[in-house]
């Protein structure tokens, strides 16, 4: 089932008992925040236990419903692209800073849960209850305080980002628009290619590689290299796909060539690694 929406923002809270959320995907992006309750959010391949406090970045390529365990509430933030655009919003910098449209397409926050600290978990608590208990005028969209709400929300997972990206190694200091780019572009060998990504910066291929090696004191390849190889070993040690689903995933051409890489990078081949972990 595919929902679709064609207002640029509405909120709604739901109680799960009352107003089921089976399985679907939607032709807009979903804030899903978790008032109460516990259960289990199934997001594409993966699988999250949720609770209170709990938040997930739905896009509209993704598919999920929740399973309820106990008494549980939700509030739903759904904006369409029109959102973000310049004809509701006069906030082009901060806009540009935070992304917000390429935060929800991140695709580790479809294999790790968005775990904020405690004071950020507060504030995120204060921002839905300001959202929900605000006397909404009937554009919601046109709405300043609104929008200023949704993108502090963005703010808070920006940081979210910085922290997972320190605890997996993968973010040299500086630079921070270019590792985005590559981090968002992982999954898709062509975009990551020295030509093309030289080229989406203007800088100048032939001397792209020894521009990336000073300023952050690696190589390009082994960048990408060593950023690819851990998502893989994430993706092996946390959920059960088929081999040759990841190894199309990440654009290899087949299950041989994606263990024939990740041995020469870690001494082990996929099959055996999933094995150990």
């Amino acid at each position: 089932m595919k929902k679709r929406q064609f207002a640029p923002l509405l909120i709604r809270v739901f109680d799960l008992e009352s107003s089921p959320l089976p399985q679907h995907s939607h032709t807009y992006y979903e804030i899903l925040y978790v008032n109460k309750g516990t259960g289990i959010h199934f997001l594409n391949n993966n699988q999250f236990t949720y609770k209170a406090g709990d938040l997930f970045l739905i896009c509209p390529e993704d598919e999920h419903h929740l399973e309820g365990k106990k008494n549980t509430q939700v509030t739903l933030i759904k904006f369409t692209d029109q959102f973000f655009s310049p004809d509701y919003q006069t906030l082009p910098r901060a806009r540009q800073s935070l992304n917000p449209l390429g935060m929800m397409r991140h695709k580790l926050f479809k294999e790790f849960k968005l775990t904020f600290p405690e004071p950020s978990k507060v504030i995120l608590r204060n921002i839905i209850e300001n959202i929900t208990n605000c006397d909404q005028p009937t554009d919601i969209a046109a709405s300043p305080f609104i929008y200023y709400q949704i993108l502090s929300i963005f703010a808070l997972i920006r940081q979210v980002i910085t922290d997972l990206d320190t605890r997996l190694g993968t973010s040299p200091p500086g630079k921070e628009e270019l590792i985005t780019y590559i981090h968002q572009h992982i999954y898709e060998p062509e975009k990551v290619q020295v030509k093309n990504v030289a080229a989406h910066f203007n800088i100048a291929p032939s001397y792209f590689s020894s521009w990336f090696k000073r300023n952050f004191e690696i190589s390009y390849r082994d960048y990408i290299n060593g950023y690819r190889t851990r998502l893989i070993e994430i993706r092996l040690a946390t959920n059960k796909l088929p081999l040759r689903q990841i190894a199309a995933e990440f654009g290899f051409t087949d299950v041989s060539h994606l263990s024939n890489y990740f041995k020469k990078k870690t001494n082990l081949n996929a099959s055996d690694y999933r094995k150990m972990v």
